[in-house]
């Protein structure tokens, strides 16, 4: 029992990382004239830097919507449940969304930039890294002000690869998604 107690505090404290991850697919349809890709569609022999995928528009809104969930979380962190699950105090809920979000897309784009320098096509699986990116970035952003333990980071790697690998699967299956990475 407290071992899963422990994998729902990892998975309540990357909740805003997750929303984040997600927001792209979330507002596909959407604010359309943010629909900028990040490089400008500037080339690195023959490829773009991070591909048209990777736009304004995921940008501001997977640092948006972390800062949401933040400060959702900030609001449950007077109840004693989520006092006691929480690996950190949210009274600085801005700062932890904006390192979570910030995070995931700068660690989203960089694992972007390497697939198109090994010519990995936007949409072709890089496993694990298409898994794990945006929590490492993640992790590497929150890391100096909220030093987590080698076991919470550890465990919110594995928890956060396998959650990507079923949400991905059931969204294919319910025809949210074009491909099941």
């Amino acid at each position: 029992m407290e071992f899963l107690f422990f994998l729902f505090s990892c998975f309540y404290f990357m909740l805003p990382a997750y929303f984040a991850n997600m927001a792209p697919v979330m507002i596909k349809g959407s604010f359309k004239e943010l629909k900028v890709p990040v490089d400008f569609n500037t080339k690195i022999d023959n490829n773009t830097i991070f591909g048209r995928h990777k736009t304004f528009r995921g940008l501001i809104f997977g640092i948006v919507f972390a800062v949401g969930i933040a400060f959702i979380q900030y609001l449950l962190y007077n109840l004693d449940f989520f006092k006691l699950m929480s690996f950190v105090d949210y009274s600085n809920w801005l700062l932890i969304g904006l390192l979570l979000g910030s995070g995931v897309v700068i660690g989203d784009l960089v694992e972007s930039f390497f697939k198109r320098r090994l010519d990995v096509k936007p949409g072709k699986p890089l496993i694990p890294w298409d898994q794990v990116d945006f929590v490492i970035g993640a992790l590497i952003f929150i890391y100096p002000f909220y030093k987590l333990s080698l076991a919470k980071m550890t465990t919110i790697l594995a928890l956060s690869f396998f959650l990507h690998v079923l949400i991905n699967h059931i969204a294919y299956y319910l025809k949210i998604r074009k491909v099941k990475w």
